[in-house]
């Protein structure tokens, strides 16, 4: 049986970016159920980064990484966010919640909104305004996940691909961890399944925290111009984001949230629909065709924050969950949260400067909520 002090399970963001840090303390170990990093949420992220989120402790998570994100991963590319018919309001808010973290952001008239996109509407029903951020960042999830297993490795550590937990038991001071092809002694557990970390608690018999998986699609569709100086382009309340993939080519999700159990989620018919009319009601656009189209898992705690820390009630057992669709951007500032909180390091200054605290991360919060 092989002895290890840190076993991550989960190879997406959350688990690799982690673990690649984790590496330097002590001799870690990577399970991933399928057969690469990324198959599930990470690897069908639209993958931008950008301020338009609802909390501030995201807000300011996405702050911390911003810096720490670097070429091949990230590069800069504009945000552009727009305001349609009644959504003047969500506009103004955006702005002066936008400022805080990234004062070069510009508002736009109609007129110079649709000069970076042309085929905006701007009759009854368009838009009525809009927020540009030039520095924005396109991610690339590959990039970032095959930087993160390279850090790893060179790390000294260890990627176990077609590893799937399959049992869990406290013996001692460690966790003694099945996979189907090898068993394992850690001395701590990392819990960053994703949408599965509540079914990889009960293996271990830790009481869930809620975990809630929803359901996003994405569309890509051909376009009779060159779009590849587009910026990411979303609407500031409900709607859909557009952003070139290609110089002809874009993609567009209506930003649904769909009940999902964990799995490898699909399309359905009705939200690939959804996706397209939104992006024809406010476009000039008609879509006779599909290029593609995909779906993955966003999870989320009960009070969409996420989570890393320790579990009071399970010694060893740590949680790192529920990034939901901020997983990518957020990666930096809460590998650095989870390398500091499971080793008793000190808080981190890039945390600490953007107002970041642990007990914002906890997982004993969600014990008191009911869901």
């Amino acid at each position: 049986m092989k002895q290890v002090d840190f076993l991550v399970v989960g190879a997406g963001i959350a688990g690799l970016s982690a673990a690649a840090r984790l590496a330097r303390h002590g001799e870690t170990l990577v399970c991933e159920a399928e057969p690469a990093p990324g198959v599930h949420s990470s690897g069908r992220s639209a993958a931008f980064a950008h301020f338009d989120m609802d909390a501030p402790l995201v807000r300011a998570l996405t702050a911390a990484s911003l810096p720490l994100l670097e070429e091949p991963g990230a590069r800069v590319h504009p945000a552009l966010f727009v305001a349609l018919e009644g959504q003047q309001a969500e506009l103004d808010r955006l702005e002066t919640q936008y400022r805080q973290w990234a004062p070069q952001v510009e508002r736009l008239s109609v007129e110079e909104a649709l000069a970076h996109v042309p085929i905006l509407r701007a009759d009854e029903g368009g838009i009525v305004g809009a927020l540009l951020d030039p520095r924005g960042r396109k991610l690339d999830a590959h990039a970032l996940l095959e930087g993160h297993r390279k850090a790893l490795l060179a790390a000294g550590g260890t990627l176990a691909t077609s590893a799937p937990v399959t049992a869990m038991r406290r013996e001692g001071t460690r966790w003694i961890v099945e996979t189907p092809s090898a068993s394992y002694a850690a001395r701590v557990v990392v819990n960053a399944a994703g949408s599965w970390v509540d079914a990889v608690a009960g293996l271990a018999g830790v009481a869930p925290i809620g975990i809630r998986p929803l359901r996003r699609t994405v569309i890509t569709f051909d376009v009779p111009m060159d779009v590849s100086a587009w910026p990411f382009t979303k609407t500031v309340g409900p709607g859909f984001y557009i952003e070139p993939e290609g110089s002809t080519r874009l993609l567009a999700s209506p930003m649904d949230e769909g009940a999902s159990d964990p799995c490898d989620v699909q399309p359905e018919e009705e939200d690939i629909a959804l996706a397209a009319w939104r992006v024809e009601q406010a476009t000039t656009l008609t879509i006779p065709r599909l290029a593609s189209k995909w779906a993955g898992l966003r999870s989320f705690a009960p009070d969409r924050l996420p989570v890393a820390g320790f579990d009071p009630q399970a010694p060893g057992f740590f949680w790192l969950a529920g990034q939901g669709g901020f997983g990518l951007q957020t990666s930096p500032a809460m590998a650095l949260a989870a390398e500091t909180l499971a080793t008793g390091g000190a808080w981190p200054e890039e945390l600490r400067a953007v107002g970041v605290k642990p007990e914002m991360l906890e997982v004993e919060r969600l014990r008191q909520i009911s869901y």
